[in-house]
């Protein structure tokens, strides 16, 4: 097998039939695109929306169907957004606004910026970008709260006490202070609300896509967007503690009796990103391939080892990619940063591995 590096990913366009640890195209267009994410808007009834995630139920769904299939792919699901009341007054905003109530003030405002540059990098996370114009549309919603004051810590804490939450973008936004829904406050005065908005994968400068929307007349806008990802990751049960691989993938090769260790792929659109979810298909690939043995009698391969991560598709989500394997690698085989298919960039985030504590099955490594 060959690794592929972004640099070399085009010259892969030329093979007719992809080897197995390219990402599997079969998997991917099977899957519906993640929907875009319209964080519903603030309004009187609620100020804070959370997305419930139940890890063990999560992975008790997802061995059942690996079981019953082998290794295939998962369904996506969607949200939506809330309506709202003709001109129903709004909550003011606990955030700064500038003298001149336009989305272009908002936007240039100096105060925005401070704040968020000079923002601490809570315990526990590390930061992806500061003082963007717009938040994120990343994998996995949450839900969001609404801020008293701009503060990453406050932040983080609400994000730790939500089971899935891997990732919070914090950030100022300008919204009217009744629904702008009839003729009569089509463009309402605004208030500045700082949002916490919470994702179970990773935000990044490249899914900070959402610039604001129009509602009737005003134009809600975004400033002062910082992203912050959590670095703690919980060992599944029956595993070794995960090792992060940044954005590389494992790119195994033939073994020193040359067999290959691949066994397949699952993707998960469902919920949040979570370890677990790969844990447990890994070892449901272990008992259906021991209920379905070879018929020719040969070797049943059971899944050993396992890398997950998340797959972007130009900087978007696609949703978190599982490879299975027999046999565990080292970290130094982690040489796959994703590929080109077309115009189109698949690239790797948030990757991490992890072996069967009482086998892990430490693969045959072939002679240099």
């Amino acid at each position: 097998m060959r690794s592929f590096t972004v640099a070399a990913a085009f010259a892969a366009l030329a093979v007719a039939n992809p080897l197995p640890q390219e990402i599997d195209w079969a998997a991917v267009d099977a899957l519906a695109p993640i929907p875009t994410v319209t964080i519903p808007v603030v309004d009187v009834s609620a100020q804070a929306s959370t997305v419930a995630y139940e890890p063990s139920a999560a992975a008790t769904s997802i061995a059942a169907a690996v079981k019953a299939s082998g290794v295939d792919s998962d369904a996506p699901t969607g949200l939506k957004a809330r309506g709202a009341a003709i001109c129903k007054p709004q909550p003011l905003g606990a955030g700064p606004a500038p003298k001149e109530d336009t989305p272009e003030a908002f936007l240039a405002y100096p105060e925005f910026s401070i704040k968020a540059n000079a923002a601490s990098t809570p315990s526990g996370y590390y930061n992806t970008f500061k003082d963007l114009k717009a938040s994120n549309n990343a994998y996995g919603y949450m839900g969001y709260t609404v801020l008293s004051e701009y503060s990453t810590d406050i932040c983080a804490s609400k994000c730790d006490a939500i089971e899935g939450c891997a990732a919070f973008n914090l950030y100022y936004e300008r919204d009217p202070t009744v629904n702008p829904n009839d003729q009569s406050c089509a463009n309402p005065p605004s208030t500045t609300n700082i949002k916490c908005v919470f994702w179970g994968g990773p935000v990044n400068g490249e899914n900070a896509k959402n610039a604001g929307q129009w509602r009737k007349d005003f134009h809600v806008v975004i400033a002062g967007s910082n992203g912050y990802v959590s670095n703690k990751i919980v060992t599944p049960p029956g595993c070794t503690t995960p090792v992060y691989l940044g954005n590389a993938a494992i790119n195994a090769p033939f073994d020193c009796n040359g067999k290959d260790t691949y066994l397949g792929v699952r993707i998960f659109q469902k919920g949040p990103f979570d370890i677990s979810k790969c844990a447990a298909a890994c070892e449901a690939q272990a008992d259906y391939a021991r209920a379905h043995p070879p018929a020719n009698g040969g070797e049943i391969k059971t899944c050993q080892f396992f890398n997950t991560y998340m797959l972007m598709k130009n900087g978007s989500p696609v949703g978190q990619y599982c490879s299975m394997y027999s046999a565990s690698w080292g970290s130094s085989y982690g040489t796959n940063y994703g590929q080109f298919r077309g115009s189109d960039k698949y690239s790797v985030e948030w990757s991490y591995i992890s072996s069967n504590s009482t086998n892990p099955n430490p693969a045959c490594k072939p002679k240099a």
